[in-house]
């Protein structure tokens, strides 16, 4: 069993490392006003979030942080549950996202306790901007939700 914890651990601890030294390299070498322009329309371009997705609930920051620390708790009981490797895995992802914009809802600058705003930074220009962390939730929760309902549609009586 214990073996079988580093697949939901590693996964959370490696989006969760990769999402917050891209942040802090963001938040250090951008600047709002001088986007870096890549390749095709990518370019880097902070922006400091303080509300969830596409910045929908700007004034509720405190509540949207709470629910994320919520989910994470949630998920990280379903992670350490799950048998499959695989869904185990995937659980690992999910919860490192929602732990990279939980963090910068802590520890970022904002107006009190769980108001933090999350920094996002890549930017197609015709889509929102966003982060390391939205890219594992965007990714990982779909699968994990698939694959999960594959492996319901399997069982016996399924």
């Amino acid at each position: 069993m214990r073996g079988k914890i580093q697949f939901f651990v590693l996964p959370a601890f490696l989006v969760l490392l990769v999402d917050q030294i891209t942040k802090s390299i963001a938040v250090s070498e951008l600047h709002p006003s001088e986007p870096i322009r890549l390749f095709w329309t990518l370019q880097l371009n902070i922006i400091r979030n303080p509300g969830a997705s596409f910045s929908i609930g700007k004034n509720i920051t405190p509540l949207i942080a709470a629910v994320a620390i919520l989910a994470s708790i949630v998920i990280g009981y379903l992670g350490l549950k799950e048998t499959s490797l695989k869904l185990k895995s995937l659980y690992g992802v999910v919860l490192g996202g929602v732990l990279g914009n939980v963090m910068d809802r802590i520890f970022r600058k904002g107006d009190g306790f769980l108001s933090g705003e999350v920094v996002d930074f890549i930017d197609f220009q015709w889509w929102p901007i966003f982060n390391f962390a939205d890219m594992a939730l965007v990714t990982g929760l779909p699968l994990l939700l698939y694959f999960r309902y594959q492996d319901e549609r399997n069982l016996p009586n399924g």
